[in-house]
């Protein structure tokens, strides 16, 4: 879609010659500088329609359309039904009928129903369970595998290298449950349902909302009823706005509107960029011969090379039918260009140790997720006049372990601890219309998930050392397990994750054999078994701030990563319609929320927000 105006076409032409230029010759960020120069009088192809980068009140469309929004109001707001926000309400459910308190929590929740976007392993340390519901047993909670073996290898191309699991290890499982944490997380909304909460899943909240005096008032969930191009449709409907003394934020790994409050409360500015993985998974039914009902698989090693952070899971379930979930994990720091992490995982299951469980089986379900991996260092501030974060939000991964329900479950109930005297007060007394209850991050510090969190700080960050994956696990085998984490520096991580990558000419294409359709597949036939859908005819969520970076930077220095990283197809490059060259084709009903598109962009020019409430993927137990 070329400029008319000779100007313009001079300018097109300028562009394209910098970008020849650069794959051999130009710095990223001087060329940067220069396509930003020329880029003003070039036109590309329009991709993002949505309001957050073009403005309704600068829309013709929208000056007859009524906006104002219904207002209600409560003690405290909850934004995530996940273990964090679930949690942290039972907490505060429990302690009202304690004390004899009316007290209103109200939780929204963007997925048509509680745990439907729910993805992880997942191997569940029940230590927050214990705490917050004690006869969880006796209530039915889904925890139906307790862990009986550990198995830990190195895999090369060929071969398996067994690592024995000595005790005080962080991936020693004893006393864990296999579980399907969908269904764990269905089970808490249930319990917290009983104890009278307002769930309301299906809204997803899009905008956090704040006094005069710059304390968060609350949330305002999204509207419905918008075209694709941006218009309003005949059946258009505000949002309504929800207000709180008190609003918790656990949207969990990545969240759009902890990206917000991180800005405006300056909240990262004494910790460490957080850093990020991607998971992907799939659930399988196998031969009953090959079951092993709580046998734990890990691995690290091949196929991903020592300098790629990564590892892979295979979990037995024990649910009445031989079940297995798997799953690869590809940390967001690796540098070359044309990795792709869905790939590498189709890769893996074609190893001579992992492939005889699947073959014969059939695969029934699949998911991705980003999960945090900066842990202690990456902790961000976590109060702020009107707020708090809790859960995955701010990062209470243990990344050794990898495990997070467990914090992100006991950072909720503290959080609810330390809200409840605050808000059932007869007299707040308090310097913003919005509560600032810092007794939360003091809270936080004195439990043991700060003990925890502290004493595995240094594992991740190891790994970037010249020996990699080795260097890493030997540092781990003398400083972790001989000292227990005692040591007394704290090593740092190497900067944000979508800054890693290597321009695409100093990097080698990865030859990736193809899927045969029995034991590895296409991405596709896999999305389909992730249950994804989204309404059509509305502004693509996958928002770019400026529509002509894909093609002119991501494209020409990176050839592209969007279209490998993305777990989803999501993103693809297609030839323009007239004339030569590419676009970017975001196709946004394929996206499973994962976020990995907005944290690995090079360009950082990608920001997901939310759909329309109950769009997404709808995992069935993942």
């Amino acid at each position: 879609m070329f400029p008319a105006n000779r100007y313009s076409c001079q300018a097109h032409k300028c562009i394209r010659a910098l970008q020849k230029l650069q794959v051999e010759h130009v710095a990223p960020q001087l060329y940067t500088t220069l396509h930003r120069r020329l880029s003003s009088s070039v036109s590309a192809p329009r991709i993002t329609t949505h309001y957050t980068i073009h403005p309704r009140d600068k829309d013709p469309r929208w000056e007859a359309i009524e906006m104002e929004r219904f207002v209600d109001e409560a003690d405290v707001v909850i934004v995530g039904g996940g273990p964090a926000g679930l949690s942290a309400a039972i907490r505060l459910k429990q302690l009202a009928n304690e004390h004899e308190k009316e007290l209103r929590v109200c939780l929204v929740e963007k997925a048509s129903q509680i745990g439907a976007h729910t993805l992880s392993g997942a191997c569940l340390e029940p230590s927050a369970l214990n705490e917050l519901i004690p006869d969880w047993k006796e209530r039915g909670a889904p925890l139906n595998t307790p862990v009986t073996e550990d198995v830990f290898s190195i895999l090369t191309e060929k071969h398996r290298i067994p690592v024995p699991m000595l005790p005080g290890l962080p991936m020693r499982n004893h006393g864990n449950y296999i579980v399907r944490l969908g269904n764990f997380v269905h089970w808490l909304g249930e319990q917290a349902e009983e104890l009278g909460v307002e769930l309301y899943p299906g809204y997803a909240a899009s905008e956090v909302l704040f006094h005069e005096d710059g304390s968060v008032k609350g949330i305002a969930t999204n509207d419905v009823g918008v075209a694709k191009d941006g218009s309003p449709k005949d059946v258009f409907e505000r949002g309504m706005e929800l207000h709180a003394k008190v609003t918790l934020f656990g949207e969990g790994c990545h969240g759009h509107l902890a990206k917000q409050l991180y800005k405006q409360f300056n909240l990262r500015e004494n910790c460490e960029p957080q850093t990020y993985a991607i998971g992907l998974k799939e659930l399988w039914m196998i031969d009953e011969k090959k079951w092993r009902p709580g046998r734990v698989e890990h691995s690290v090693g091949w196929p991903l090379n020592r300098n790629t952070y990564g590892g892979s899971f295979l979990y037995h379930l024990n649910e009445g039918e031989p079940l297995v979930a798997l799953g690869f994990v590809v940390g967001l720091d690796y540098t070359n260009p044309y990795l792709s992490p869905f790939r590498e995982f189709q890769r893996w299951k074609h190893h001579p140790f992992v492939a005889p469980t699947l073959e014969g089986g059939q695969r029934i379900a699949y998911g991705a997720r980003a999960l945090n991996e900066g842990g202690f260092q990456s902790i961000p501030k976590l109060t702020f006049p009107g707020g708090l974060l809790i859960g995955c939000s701010p990062g209470f991964m243990n990344v050794p372990k990898i495990k997070g329900t467990h914090t992100a479950m006991k950072s909720g109930s503290l959080a609810a601890e330390a809200i409840f005297p605050k808000v059932t007060a007869e007299s707040v007394d308090s310097e913003t219309a919005g509560l600032h209850v810092h007794e939360y991050a003091d809270n936080m510090k004195n439990s043991w998930v700060w003990k925890e969190l502290y004493a595995v700080r240094n594992i991740r960050p190891s790994f970037h050392n010249y020996f990699g994956l080795y260097g890493g696990m030997l540092y781990t085998g003398i400083f972790y397990w001989v000292f227990r984490g005692k040591e007394p520096w704290t090593l740092k991580h190497c900067g944000l994750d979508a800054n890693q990558l290597k321009p695409a000419k100093d990097c080698t294409p990865i030859e990736y054999p193809k899927p045969d359709g029995k034991i590895s597949f296409d991405l596709l036939s896999s999305v389909a078994l992730s249950g994804t859908n989204h309404e059509g005819d509305q502004p693509p969520h996958l928002t770019l701030k400026d529509d002509s970076v894909p093609v002119a930077r991501n494209l020409a220095i990176y050839d592209g990563p969007e279209q490998r990283f993305c777990p989803a197809g999501v993103y693809e490059y297609v030839p323009l319609e007239t004339g030569d060259g590419m676009r970017l084709q975001i196709n946004a009903q394929n996206c499973v929320h994962c976020k990995t598109c907005d944290i690995k962009d090079p360009s950082q020019n990608i920001n997901w927000v939310v759909p329309e409430g109950g769009g997404g993927p709808a995992y069935n137990g993942m």
